[in-house]
């Protein structure tokens, strides 16, 4: 599989695959722009548990939240129903409170890039909805997964 994600030199690359489903696709049978997100989704979180931090439980053990602040994507090629879509994801920077995640939707079937993804999630207090830093356990996982620039 040809590999065009530009990782930083070190950074941890963390892989899901799922299918596309009947609900991810128009009436052409081509996927619809909007179901990405779900892989986008699916490869947050297992980044997430991978590093040891489950959102099923990282959410009361921190007492944080991680809404989303940003999301864009470049699309390439369409992706068609029962096509097995490969998202490569990694830690691209973090912040005091922010936390960067690039993502690339490698197609299996066909061997090429669909999609490369840019999302910016923040840690927040569960309370007042507000921006606090990365909690120290949390921030130490990730510092973990990230690269160094060439």
């Amino acid at each position: 599989m040809k590999s065009d994600d530009a990782a930083p030199s070190g950074a941890r690359i963390f892989e899901v695959r799922d299918l596309v489903r009947w609900s991810d696709v128009d009436i052409a049978g081509i996927i619809y722009f909007g179901a990405y997100v779900r892989f986008l989704e699916l490869a947050e979180t297992e980044l997430f548990r991978e590093l040891g931090f489950p959102y099923s439980e990282m959410f009361d053990r921190l007492d944080i939240w991680l809404p989303r602040v940003h999301l864009d994507f470049d699309f390439f090629a369409p992706a068609r129903m029962d096509d097995v879509l490969l998202c490569r994801t990694y830690i691209a920077s973090l912040g005091r409170s922010s936390i960067t995640m690039k993502m690339a939707m490698h197609n299996v079937n066909r061997g090429e890039l669909d999609a490369r993804a840019t999302l910016v999630i923040v840690c927040s207090s569960r309370r007042k909805i507000k921006s606090i830093p990365i909690p120290e356990p949390l921030r130490s996982a990730l510092e973990g997964a990230l690269g160094t620039a060439s």
